[in-house]
C-alpha cells in the first residue's frame, strides 16, 4: 500500500459553472483524494466571464456544496490540459460526457494525452439524465432572452449571469 496521494484535476471553462459541473465535481471528489478544478484561461473561446470570476464562482460554489468527499482546490491555468495535471502531480484527469457528440472531441483528446504522458489516465465520468442537455452555450442565452436558468445555476451564478448581462447592456 503507498501513502501517495491520489489527485485528480476536473478542467473546464466553466463560463459560468451548472449544476452539471457541480453534480461531476462531487462526483469525481469520491475518487481521489484531492481534486484540483482547473479553470481554462481559453482566451480562443472568448469567453463570457474573465478567468477570475469564473475561479470565484467555483470557489463560492464548491465551499457551499454538500457530499465532498475530499480536498477541492480551484486553479486557473493557461497552458495545454496535461503539463497542468502534471504540474498538480495529478495521476488522472476527469471529463464529462452528456451525449455521443461530447465522445468523439474526448476521444481524440485522451489519445493525444496519453502521447503526451502515458502516466495520466483520462476517467470519463456520464452526466446523470437530469444534466444531460445543461450547457454554459445554453444558460448564457436563456438568461440573455430573460428566460428561467433558476433550476440549472446556482443562486450565485445566477446572480452574477444577470449582473454581467446588464454591464454589456444585453
Amino acid at each position: 500500500m503507498t501513502d501517495k496521494q491520489r489527485i485528480g484535476v476536473y478542467p473546464g471553462t466553466f463560463d459560468p459553472v451548472t449544476k452539471g459541473h457541480l453534480h461531476l465535481i462531487r462526483r469525481a471528489s469520491k475518487l481521489v483524494d484531492k481534486l484540483v478544478v482547473g479553470v481554462a484561461g481559453n482566451a480562443r473561446k472568448h469567453p463570457f466571464f474573465t478567468q477570475e470570476e469564473r475561479i470565484d464562482m467555483l470557489r463560492t460554489d464548491i465551499a457551499n456544496m454538500t457530499g465532498k468527499r475530499c480536498e477541492i482546490e480551484v486553479v486557473g491555468f493557461d497552458n495545454l490540459l496535461i503539463h497542468f495535471a502534471a504540474d498538480m502531480n495529478a495521476s488522472c484527469i476527469f471529463r464529462g460526457l452528456r451525449a455521443v457528440s461530447d465522445f468523439d472531441y474526448e476521444f481524440q483528446m485522451t489519445g493525444m494525452n496519453a502521447k503526451l504522458n502515458a502516466e495520466i489516465e483520462t476517467v470519463f465520468l456520464m452526466a446523470a439524465d437530469k444534466w444531460q442537455f445543461v450547457s454554459s452555450s445554453f444558460v448564457k442565452e436563456i438568461c440573455s432572452l430573460d428566460g428561467d436558468v433558476s433550476e440549472i445555476v446556482t443562486p450565485n451564478v445566477e446572480q452574477r449571469l444577470k449582473a454581467k448581462l446588464a454591464e454589456k447592456g444585453q
